[in-house]
């Protein structure tokens, strides 16, 4: 097989994001569009197709599988009623609202839990800004080393610097406001050509001589190949956040090294559900997606801010990127958000991976429990995987929030089923950043 940007748990990679929120940006418009295709199978047409219809922008000012919804269609609350109006075109999203938590009605649908069954060699071909990451890499490691005799050591991984299937478009050089050069380009056809000429035709093409892993590493913009992945020589650092307690915005003091925190005040700030921060760019699906800048995001006060000095050497950052942040709320369930960014020497903010945490998750996904309000508690945050170096007179930046909106539906803290809540209220964050509060992000350092 030659599985193309696959998903390996379709609850946490496809339908949400390992944090617990619905990956709202693509998974409504997506069953409407799929829901406007079996209507129109059907004949149908009037009404129920206007409705349907009066939630996408126009389709002619996007491309293939970009028509995300107008803004009035993603601010809409509660979430359950997209199940009415798609009950009969796309009934399959209402199992999904209704399903929140994780369970048997995941587990069935969840090749996580059977890497042991797949027993086949596979080419798994990844793009470092696509929506289904996260089960393009666990599939390959997954498959590699717990698959049957036919699977282990015949897995292969590819992975771009492109958004979902950007490979196969014309401007595969880049993805958002970058061009990641010529190199990025690749003859997509002629990889599958080799896999399956050598595994059914018996052809020598040379591909199972070539190393396990090729990945596009960002920032240099070359091509690198690899023996495994993760890869064994990584040495995991922490990063810290630091601040005198005005971390908010662009223009506040919040800083980020290598050094532990000692005796520091934390940093505050309310997020209002009814004012998320927008979705700059990042693994979208509909909507935009790949590297965008940051600026715009960073200049409100509900986004907290961590900047490095500006590096003197080239820090490649390669692997697993995972943030641990220690926070409390005025609420009994919130959601908090992390990102990783390139500050270039210009001001340039380049996103590189993001994720969030739904604190109701944060100890189990299928037993979910709310918060003590005001009780300071620790949050892992996955944000998935790079490959980047970031270059000599640029900076590391760390940004923290609660809401990246519409790629994941907003949190209403009221405690409540998400899904079905429209009541959207307010909550006071504190983000904690001291010798007994370490809030950190752990960069896989390459060293070279």
């Amino acid at each position: 097989m030659a599985p193309v940007s696959g998903t390996a748990d379709h609850r946490q990679s496809w339908t949400r994001h390992a944090g617990g929120a619905l990956e709202h940006g693509w998974m409504v418009p997506y069953s409407l569009l799929k829901g406007r295709n079996t209507l129109e199978r059907k004949g149908l047409t009037g009404e129920e197709m206007d409705t349907l219809e009066g939630y996408l922008d126009p389709p002619e000012e996007h491309g293939f599988f970009a028509q995300p919804l107008t803004p009035e269609g993603y601010a809409h609350v509660p979430l359950t009623d997209w199940i009415e109006r798609m009950k009969d075109s796309a009934p399959y999203f209402g199992d999904y609202l209704n399903n929140p938590d994780d369970g048997p009605f995941w587990h069935e649908i969840n090749c996580r839990r059977g890497f042991h069954t797949v027993d086949m060699p596979m080419l798994h071909f990844g793009s470092w800004y696509d929506i289904f990451l996260e089960g393009t890499l666990s599939g390959f490691e997954g498959i590699n080393a717990l698959g049957g005799p036919n699977a282990r050591g015949k897995q292969r991984l590819l992975v771009g610097p492109w958004g979902h299937i950007g490979y196969s478009l014309p401007e595969s050089g880049g993805t958002g406001d970058l061009d990641f050069g010529p190199e990025a380009e690749i003859d997509f056809m002629d990889w599958q050509k080799r896999w399956f000429g050598h595994w059914l035709k018996g052809e020598d093409t040379g591909i199972m001589d070539e190393a396990p892993v090729r990945i596009f590493v960002m920032g240099e913009n070359r091509w690198r190949d690899e023996q495994e992945w993760p890869l064994a020589r990584t040495e995991y650092t922490p990063w810290y956040l630091h601040s005198g307690g005005s971390a908010n915005s662009l223009n506040g003091d919040g800083t980020l090294s290598p050094e532990a925190p000692a005796i520091e005040p934390p940093d505050r700030f309310v997020y209002d559900p009814n004012d998320p921060v927008p979705s700059l760019g990042g693994n979208n699906l509909i909507i935009a997606r790949g590297a965008f800048d940051q600026r715009p995001a960073e200049v409100r006060d509900d986004v907290l801010v961590y900047s490095s000095e500006v590096l003197a050497e080239d820090l490649e950052v390669t692997g697993p990127l995972r943030v641990t942040l220690w926070a409390a709320t005025s609420a009994v369930d919130t959601d908090f958000t992390a990102k990783l960014v390139d500050v270039y020497p210009d001001g340039y903010a380049q996103n590189l991976q993001d994720g969030m945490i739904r604190a109701r998750y944060r100890d189990s996904a299928s037993n979910p429990t709310l918060l003590t309000p005001g009780q300071a508690y620790r949050y892992e945050i996955d944000l998935w995987a790079t490959s980047h170096v970031f270059l000599a007179g640029h900076r590391i930046r760390i940004e923290i929030s609660s809401s990246c909106f519409p790629r994941f539906d907003r949190n209403p803290n009221t405690g409540t089923p998400v899904e079905s809540e429209s009541t959207l209220v307010p909550a006071a964050q504190t983000i904690l950043h001291d010798a007994q509060h370490p809030s950190h992000v752990t960069l896989p350092v390459i060293p070279r």
